[in-house]
């Protein structure tokens, strides 16, 4: 049975070890389910410095348990296996998703133990360092901060507001946190980055695909070669979509944002100096936090959803008729409905008839867009006013007023690193890094489980117009909480 842990654990190398490293990778791609755009990874990092070892684990898929292919018995069952086969403790095995929306092996867990133990078997003496990079070209935050008091988020599952509506969006976190082991020889073993955004974009053939940090890891793997395995470790996601996410006009397309990611990551390593360093430790802490009462949000919203419907009100036009009305209207607001000259004639012998057909068209045009934007508006209620009764559900089912989460600290060499389980806010990664001590401290979801969406407080007083603050199990106090506790966390690393 896997160890469980009852309080913090601490497991910190001893004085004059040396930092030994091994790295593997498995392609774990279900060419069964469909076409294939380019390979899923699972990849392993074991790292040994004395009597400390640590695992580190990632995963091409949207998350380790509760949604897509991993199942919730696949985190316990690589742990205890691991513990099994060699002797590595549960809580020194941390497994991050990338998140990206794929297919991978329903035999995970096994493909995912057989890439620890090659890298475990391939133990070598490495020298560290760690560093910073920048990309700010290939995401952008996907919340939109509405005049109103409200906001919205960006997804394919509804429409945009509409753009005079919109006030201001979130940050995003341009930082590349880098850490790269390379052999004695000075070929680079491994390079782990972290990053935050939303890998959903796609490829035009639609076939499965890693998305932008699958090409990103390639630009670097290839970049380094030497068999150099790029890791990449999701970072606070949850409000980040790629660039163009909605764009209409051209193939939505991961390759070209993995590029520039690969290739400012790739700059960044490379400028990294590394150095005998046997520093290895790792926290591993559980932290329960308080499950969120939803019922009466989930009331406001089936009365919105009501007002909107009841709102609605009757026109002449169909689609048919209203797009030709838009064209032509759009082309001329002054003489729409036939050349000027015709105007001016009708106005010379006293009559208006052209001016009365535009004045009625016009208010049926705006009818028909009024009730547009209302089903608009209605399809994006309905949308997370079905999360929120969910996870409610859910959060009454479990029958406790909290839900248990892993939060893990690892440092090696100068790199810190903090992981939650849950797709963090930007705003939570970029504050954690600025209350931290070290400078080179970086922050993952996705890590250890999955937690669905963790808002900020501040986001989760916004009424249901976004997927993040209704696609989530815990109430507004997590973040405190949280943030309280990767600082402690911090201090010890």
């Amino acid at each position: 049975a896997v160890m469980a842990t009852c309080g913090p654990y601490l497991s910190r190398t001893a004085n004059g070890s040396q930092l030994l490293a091994g790295v593997a990778k498995v392609d774990v791609t279900d060419r069964t389910a469909g076409p294939v755009n380019d390979p899923l990874y699972v990849k392993a990092l074991v790292m040994k410095s004395g009597s400390t070892t640590v695992v580190l684990i990632t995963v091409d898929a949207v998350a380790i348990g509760e949604i897509g292919r991993i199942t919730n018995d696949y985190l316990p069952t690589v742990r205890a296996e691991l513990q099994k086969e060699l002797a590595v403790p549960p809580t020194n095995v941390v497994i991050n998703a990338s998140h990206c929306h794929c297919v991978v092996y329903t035999d995970l867990a096994e493909k995912t133990i057989e890439a620890v133990k090659s890298a475990a078997a391939d133990l070598a003496p490495v020298t560290v360092g760690a560093g910073v990079g920048h990309e700010d070209r290939v995401m952008e935050n996907r919340r939109m901060k509405l005049l109103s008091g409200r906001e919205a988020d960006v997804r394919h599952a509804y429409s945009f507001p509409p753009d005079e509506d919109v006030a201001a969006i979130g940050p995003v976190d341009p930082e590349i946190g880098l850490l790269r082991l390379d052999r004695e020889d000075g070929r680079t073993l491994a390079v782990v980055y972290n990053f935050a955004c939303h890998p959903i974009q796609g490829a035009p053939s639609g076939g499965n695909t890693a998305d932008m940090m699958g090409f990103a890891s390639r630009v670097l793997e290839e970049g380094f070669g030497d068999g150099a395995i790029a890791l990449f470790v999701q970072g606070c996601a949850g409000d980040i979509n790629p660039a163009g996410y909605k764009v209409v006009a051209q193939p939505r397309n991961a390759e070209h944002l993995g590029n520039m990611l690969g290739i400012s990551a790739l700059a960044a390593a490379k400028r990294i100096e590394t150095a005998r360093n046997s520093q290895l430790a790792i926290v591993h802490e559980e932290l329960p936090l308080p499950r969120a009462d939803w019922a009466a949000r989930i009331a406001a919203m089936e009365e919105e959803q009501v007002r909107l419907l009841n709102s609605l009100r009757g026109t002449t036009l169909n689609l048919k008729t209203f797009l030709p009305l838009a064209v032509r209207y759009g082309l001329s607001d002054t003489f729409p409905s036939d050349y000027s000259y015709r105007y001016m004639h009708e106005e010379k012998l006293g009559r208006s008839d052209l001016q009365r057909l535009d004045d009625r068209n016009r208010r049926d045009m705006q009818q028909y867009i009024r009730n547009i934007s209302i089903m608009e508006e209605l399809t994006r209620v309905q949308a997370n006013l079905a999360l929120l009764k969910k996870h409610q559900a859910e959060n009454v089912a479990a029958g406790r007023s909290t839900v248990d989460t892993e939060v893990v600290g690892l440092r090696v060499g100068e790199f810190r690193w903090i992981t939650f389980p849950g797709e963090l806010s930007a705003q939570i990664g970029l504050n954690i890094k600025e209350a931290s001590p070290h400078p080179l401290t970086f922050v993952s979801g996705y890590t250890n489980g999955y937690l669905y969406y963790t808002p900020t407080a501040e986001q989760l007083k916004n009424p249901g117009g976004a997927q993040e603050d209704c696609d989530c199990l815990v109430a507004p106090s997590w973040q405190a909480l949280f943030e309280s506790k990767a600082a402690e966390v911090l201090k010890r690393l």
